[in-house]
């Protein structure tokens, strides 16, 4: 039952944001009376959509549920005191909510006589909310950058030149990792010298992230792809405007991006998942001031050499023991290429 639940949430998986993605199952003696998941925030959640579902047949029934129930009243009424009314035997969730504003469910449903456990697949459901845990716990999205290289780890020619290091399907792949993203950041050099859309493209989605730029100087060109449509965002040093996108000013000492606080300004506008696209320079500065979660990592089997472009720009290494560890999540193999998720 909480499979299913889980199989449900991810239906929400590239609208459900910023909510998180959850399932509801609602079964009485070993059969299902009613299901629902959340697909999109301002819309009923799992729970009443299950609820709707099931009708009368609720009373008595057991909720399988990915996420502890809320407890608060925001866009939509608390899960937690619907339940209570429909006349739910016993609720078992995934994981609790921590979100502390909407948590307490739990205590909600068991001070009403409900029997109330939490703890089942719960690894599931929080890789299944990677990104809304991070936001609301740490106060900063989940960080994902991709690159696409060679096996000698090169990611362009010496000029820039980088489309297309991998096959069709990796890049297709690619685009489903930016359809569940809350936001795809890219950095000035990238937009200068791709002049990427940073769009969903490949698969089919109801939703088009936002699309982020690192640009301290302001120096993205008015008639640059990216600035399309007016869902766009850039991140400087010095004030200005820009046609179709918001300039938000974060200056460090240095006269750069701030881009730990960057995070956090992305966190506070909503954004669960950070996908970055960005070129050497900008994925080094990332990855040097601790600002990375997850490489989502495509290699093809071929060589560019030593005078093409590498993945990051890093300094300071000096011994092996300074190197940046990560650890394999997953390795699958996507058409011709190979697909790594590494985490720090």
């Amino acid at each position: 039952m909480m499979m299913r639940a889980l199989a449900l949430a991810e239906r929400g998986l590239y609208t459900a944001t910023p909510n998180p993605r959850v399932g509801c199952v609602l079964a009485k003696d070993g059969a299902v009376v009613g299901e629902g998941w959340h697909e999109k925030t301002g819309g009923p959640h799992a729970e009443a959509n299950a609820l709707a579902a099931a009708g009368a047949k609720a009373k008595g029934a057991t909720a399988y549920v990915t996420l502890e129930p809320c407890n608060h009243q925001g866009r939509t009424p608390p899960c937690a005191q619907a339940l209570v009314a429909a006349g739910v035997a016993r609720v078992v969730a995934a994981m609790l909510d921590p979100n502390t504003p909407a948590g307490g469910g739990g205590r909600t449903l068991a001070s009403a006589g409900i029997r109330f456990e939490h703890g089942l697949m719960e690894a599931e459901s929080r890789e299944l909310n990677i990104g809304f845990v991070s936001r609301v716990t740490r106060g900063r999205p989940w960080v994902r950058m991709k690159i696409a290289a060679t096996l000698d780890g090169r990611t362009a020619l010496a000029d820039g030149r980088s489309q297309w290091i991998t096959g069709a399907e990796a890049r297709r792949d690619g685009h489903r990792w930016r359809a569940r993203a809350c936001a795809i950041l890219t950095g000035i050099g990238t937009v200068k010298a791709d002049d990427p859309r940073l769009t969903v493209r490949e698969v089919e989605t109801p939703r088009q992230p936002l699309r982020v730029v690192v640009d301290s100087r302001l120096e993205t060109p008015a008639a640059a792809k990216v600035l399309e449509g007016g869902n766009a965002l850039v991140f400087s040093s010095i004030p200005g405007k820009l046609r179709g996108a918001e300039n938000v000013v974060l200056a460090n000492p240095r006269g750069k991006v701030d881009l730990p606080k960057m995070l956090e300004e992305l966190a506070r506008r909503g954004i669960n998942e950070l996908h970055v696209e960005a070129g050497f320079k900008l994925n080094g500065s990332l990855v040097g001031e601790g600002c990375v979660d997850e490489f989502l990592l495509y290699l093809n089997p071929s060589f560019l050499g030593d005078e093409s472009q590498g993945m990051l720009a890093l300094s300071g290494i000096s011994s092996l023991d300074k190197r940046i560890k990560t650890r394999i999540a997953s390795l699958e193999r996507i058409g011709g290429d190979i697909r790594i998720l590494a985490r720090t």
